[in-house]
């Protein structure tokens, strides 16, 4: 047996020590959005609370030369949110309301602020928000980083109902942003994915608290075109609007249901129906979590959907509950997979062309799709990065898939299929979720990414605001 010189041991065995002291005092972060696909090593994470911490961070990595990227929820999947060996701003706990005025249907916040936060604070006074995702989990500031939209089909986009916001812009200056001042920033900053600064705070246009009634009814998706234009847009009473497609084999990309929200007089007063809260429902989690491993399971959830949205029509429900959402029942961690959100946008006229092409794709394609939901997103002409081109259908995806990656390739090459497809349709795909898109692709559902590419370089010729998804597509 080779003996080792007692030096030699000690040597190691303080190499060893040494590497782990350093590790000890200098821990590795990794920052990643909710898919955990990407968890990306970053030189730090800073949880914002006030301004002047934000400028000093700002002015701190500008006179590094280093990098900041902006994070909330981080539910964007596509790399908006970190970036290698970058300052990762949390604003989560930058939240606050600075200024609340329900006779004029305004409220200020600061940009790390959740929608729940939000209604908890305007419903008592019997108004809600104009236009936020489906659930209220999310923060404002990324709500506007992405410029969300919602079921409600008499506004557009986020960006509509956005009276102003201020910016911490690459130089440390704090800029006052409206359809009037600094124009230019209104433009490119909702939908901007954090490239040109940091929202501070915003200031939302709200909307008057109503009582709807649910309507739903079950039809074919040849029929749903003409459907929604006259039952819906061409019925003033419908305020908020939501459809399905089944992607179970039981009517596989044929049966369809839609739920209505109408308008409603009650002598019951707005303000006394309290806020739902979040619950687990064990059924659906049930019949959602044999969905996703068996047609069997895709073919009672829908039949389950389906039955129950039938049987609440007739009920009332307030608009800020419409705007609740459950989302508790579909939270899911298995080793080995993970769920990732796609969306695409088609204009209303070629919806049924589409669907019968995305038919014959997955027909042919394996894709474990356990959901597709549908709204409608009216054309966008003011948002840089506009998705809405023209009047939309926006479907919106949930995917199951295994993480290693074979499995996650396969589903790169099948998604790139549907993009094709929606882009043969005149139509575009959503940048927050996981970027399965081409370059070619991208630029093609963007034709203005060379002009917002350019805006960026005017704005922050350094770079100091940067994160992956720009790496990705416009570096």
């Amino acid at each position: 047996m080779k003996r080792i010189a007692v030096g030699t041991v000690i040597a190691v065995y303080m190499t060893v020590f040494s590497f782990s002291l350093w590790t000890y005092q200098h821990p590795v972060l990794t920052s990643s959005d909710q898919s955990k696909l990407l968890p990306t090593r970053v030189k730090q994470i800073r949880s914002a609370t006030s301004t002047n911490d934000l400028k000093y961070w700002v002015a701190q990595a500008k006179q590094r030369q280093e990098t900041v990227s902006v994070a909330g929820m981080q539910h964007s999947q596509g790399g908006q949110t970190y970036l290698p060996d970058t300052t990762v701003l949390d604003m989560t706990d930058y939240d606050r309301i600075l200024a609340y005025t329900p006779d004029k249907h305004r409220i200020t916040v600061q940009s790390g602020i959740t929608w729940a936060e939000i209604q908890e604070r305007i419903q008592p006074d019997g108004l809600a928000v104009q236009v936020m995702q489906s659930q209220n989990i999310f923060t404002v500031g990324g709500a506007l980083s992405v410029n969300v939209h919602g079921r409600d089909i008499r506004y557009g986009s986020l960006l509509d109902t956005v009276d102003s916001f201020r910016l911490l812009k690459a130089d440390g200056t704090v800029v006052h942003v409206s359809r009037n001042e600094n124009a230019d920033l209104f433009r490119l900053v909702p939908g901007g994915y954090g490239l040109f600064g940091i929202i501070l705070d915003v200031t939302l246009k709200l909307t008057d608290d109503e009582w709807y009634t649910e309507q739903t009814v079950a039809l074919d998706y040849h029929d749903y075109p003409a459907y929604f234009r006259q039952h819906v847009l061409g019925d003033a009473d419908v305020r908020m609007h939501i459809g399905r497609i089944s992607v179970a084999p039981d009517g596989f990309f044929k049966e369809m249901y839609v739920t209505n929200y109408h308008k409603a007089e009650r002598t019951v007063p707005i303000e006394e129906k309290p806020l739902k809260q979040e619950t687990i429902i064990a059924l659906p989690k049930a019949l959602l979590g044999l969905s996703r491993y068996s047609d069997f399971g895709k073919n009672k959830l829908w039949s389950f959907q389906k039955s129950y949205f039938l049987k609440q029509s007739g009920t009332y429900e307030s608009r800020n509950n419409v705007m609740r959402s459950d989302s508790a029942f579909m939270e899911y961690t298995s080793p080995g997979r993970t769920e990732l959100l796609q969306e695409y946008f088609v204009p209303v006229d070629s919806f049924v062309s589409y669907i019968d092409q995305l038919r014959t794709i997955l027909t042919t394609d394996e894709l474990n799709v356990l959901n597709i939901t549908i709204r409608y997103v009216e054309q966008d002409r003011t948002a840089a990065l506009s998705y809405a081109k023209q009047d939309m259908f926006a479907l919106v995806w949930l995917i199951n898939t295994e993480t290693d990656p074979a499995s996650l390739s396969e589903t790169k090459r099948i998604v790139q299929k549907l993009i094709d497809a929606t882009l043969e349709h005149q139509g575009s795909h959503y940048l927050p979720y996981y970027p399965f898109a081409t370059r070619d692709q991208f630029t093609a559902a963007y034709p203005n990414a060379a002009a917002f590419k350019a805006a960026k370089q005017r704005q922050d010729p350094k770079g100091l605001f940067m994160n992956q998804f720009y790496l990705d597509y416009l570096k």
